[in-house]
């Protein structure tokens, strides 16, 4: 059953729904994401995973009462903080988006929320901007994200290099936001356990050469890189310089690094590279994964069951508020993501939508196992990657 409605999905999100039709104006969701940019390979799948949740309650007819959700894509660019916001206004300002599912880098997430979303009451729900400092930004309640906080990522990584007995490192970071933060707790994690750190660079995005960098790191000595960047940017060039002048060959990478994209252009060269991303296992998603591929989604790249989950939370929100306004989402969005309640796994929005309406509390849990612990908060897991035969191959959850 749960296979009909997700193979039935993506024909509704397409095609003009006869019961929204008779239920009053559809209902928008911003989808903002660096569709151009540094991640502009994970981005696509992540927006197809948002407007596959938002397919499921169209095809459910369960949104009250039939209201139809559409959803409408801006491009954050994942690092120009100016473009982004320009993008959200018009999200906000011209078509009125009910909540953004949305932004993706820390940077870019932290300059519209701060200018655009918060002070025009609009929940931004992001699925990957992971930065620390977003837990501490004043958002009146209205900034959530489904991956967790790279506070906890740098205990992660430091773990695992102290279980494979690595006591000794490099890092270069992307300058900015994100790669400071992930290498600020990186770092306090791995020297608290007894690490080294031998030298922490942050390189730009964007140059044609990282020579100089990869000098300069390689002159400290470590026989391991961290490289904590993007991967169609300055990460994936720092990689390819340390190949070609062999001052490394081992590196291990964050989450913004973990991409399909990455082993499509280094392959088996980068064999016995590790590195971690925000993610489940289990049944749920493993469900979710078949049921996005079912429905064209076809990558294995990070962030596409949390994206799901950011739109299911806001449509969830609204149906438990019993109306498509901001405020519903603003007022709900905790409620629906947390216990007490009847437990909600991916494709079972439908379902979910019909307890709402009755007035039966739930706890989403979706894809990646949800739960929302604090202001900007998710509890989270990671998946470990490794690179085996030229493919980026999970091997355990953290």
């Amino acid at each position: 059953m749960k296979k009909l409605l997700a193979g039935a999905a993506i024909s509704a999100l397409t095609a003009t729904s006869a019961f929204g039709m008779g239920h009053g104006a559809p209902v928008t969701i911003g989808v903002i994401l660096g569709f151009t940019g540094p991640i502009e390979s994970l981005t696509p799948d992540m927006a197809a995973g948002a407007e596959l949740a938002v397919a499921e309650a169209n095809a459910s007819g369960n949104f009250l009462m039939g209201k139809e959700i559409l959803t409408e894509r801006a491009d954050s660019t994942c690092v120009d903080a100016s473009a982004a916001t320009a993008a959200a206004e018009r999200l906000i300002t011209a078509s009125e988006v009910v909540a953004i599912m949305g932004a993706d880098c820390s940077g870019v997430t932290t300059a519209v929320a701060n200018n655009v979303a918060i002070p025009n009451g609009v929940v931004m729900v992001s699925p990957s901007a992971t930065s620390p400092a977003l837990s501490e930004i004043d958002d009146n309640g209205l900034f959530f994200r489904t991956a967790p906080s790279d506070a906890r990522q740098g205990q992660v990584i430091a773990e695992i290099l102290g279980e494979r007995g690595v006591t000794d490192i490099a890092v270069t970071y992307t300058n900015n936001d994100y790669g400071k933060g992930l290498a600020d707790a990186f770092e306090a994690a791995f020297t608290a356990a007894g690490g080294s750190v031998s030298i922490t660079a942050a390189h730009e995005d964007g140059k044609g050469d990282y020579s100089a960098e990869v000098g300069a790191l390689s002159a400290a000595g470590s026989d391991t890189l961290a490289v904590f960047g993007y991967v169609d940017q300055g990460g994936r060039g720092i990689i390819q310089s340390s190949l070609d002048s062999g001052a490394f060959d081992t590196f291990v990478l964050g989450d913004g690094m973990i991409g399909d994209s990455l082993t499509e252009a280094l392959g088996s060269d980068i064999d016995g590279t590790y590195g971690t991303a925000p993610g489940a296992t289990g049944d749920a998603f493993t469900f979710f994964d078949a049921m996005a591929k079912a429905n064209g989604i076809e990558g294995d790249g990070p962030y596409r069951g949390e994206s799901y989950d950011a739109a299911a939370l806001i449509i969830l929100a609204m149906q438990a508020g019993g109306e498509a306004t901001r405020e519903a989402v603003a007022q709900n969005l905790l409620n629906v993501a947390n216990a007490p309640g009847v437990p909600i796994g991916p494709g079972q929005l439908g379902v979910a939508l019909q307890l709402l309406e009755a007035g039966v509390n739930i706890n989403y849990q979706g894809a990646t196992g949800v739960e929302l612990i604090g202001p900007g908060e998710a509890a989270g897991a990671y998946i470990e990657y490794e690179v085996i035969g030229g493919v980026l191959t999970p091997i355990g959850n953290r």
